[in-house]
């Protein structure tokens, strides 16, 4: 007879992406695993196959997460300018005041894993066009409500405001210095005058 799981799998989900991040893919073993889970071998085998299908799994719930995170940030956001603010603060208050200082899951794995992991490389892809996308929708509807002038390179400042997001969480494992990152932000956001 089957024994039923003792586990919720969505809570082992989230205690994977909290382990995997702070340590990465490779220096995380497979009894760190069984450890910090609260599962034994056997059943994260039964479950999750093997570390890395765990991994690409809890990867993708993070990334999932993130983005309907950001989706319903932007919903509550009236004003483009200050919605964009708005969100590098939080980032930059998440980053700065993180003790593992940690930096973004994304980042981390992009350094980590690729070029070599050809899934990764297309999840974090499709992460990326997600993300740009909901910076792009966000643009456009200042445009739309002459929030800022018309006529801007919409999906070049939606990349340009991706790379500045991730740069702040690399910049601010190295020197989380919050002043300077807001300042950054700040200077960027002209761009919205």
């Amino acid at each position: 007879m089957p024994r039923n799981k003792q586990f919720d799998e969505q809570e082992v989900l989230t205690k994977a992406v909290d382990l995997f991040w702070k340590q990465g893919y490779s220096a995380t073993s497979v009894q760190d695993l069984v450890t910090q889970l609260g599962i034994n071998r056997a059943s994260l085998y039964t479950s999750f196959g093997d570390k890395e299908k765990l991994f690409n799994r809890a990867f993708k719930r993070y990334i999932e997460t993130n983005d309907i995170g950001m989706r319903a940030f932007f919903k509550s956001q009236s004003n483009v300018k200050i919605g964009f603010q708005n969100l590098f603060q939080l980032g930059i208050e998440e980053a700065c005041f993180d003790p593992d200082r940690k930096g973004c899951f994304v980042v981390n794995t992009t350094t980590e894993l690729v070029p070599g992991d050809p899934v990764i490389l297309e999840i974090i892809k499709k992460s990326k066009s997600n993300i740009e996308s909901i910076f792009l929708d966000f643009l456009q509807k200042g445009e739309n409500e002459n929030q800022y002038a018309k006529g801007k390179d919409l999906i070049s400042l939606a990349t340009m405001l991706y790379t500045l997001f991730s740069g702040i969480k690399v910049v601010s494992k190295v020197e989380p210095d919050k002043k300077a990152l807001i300042q950054m932000v700040r200077t960027t956001l002209t761009l919205l005058d």
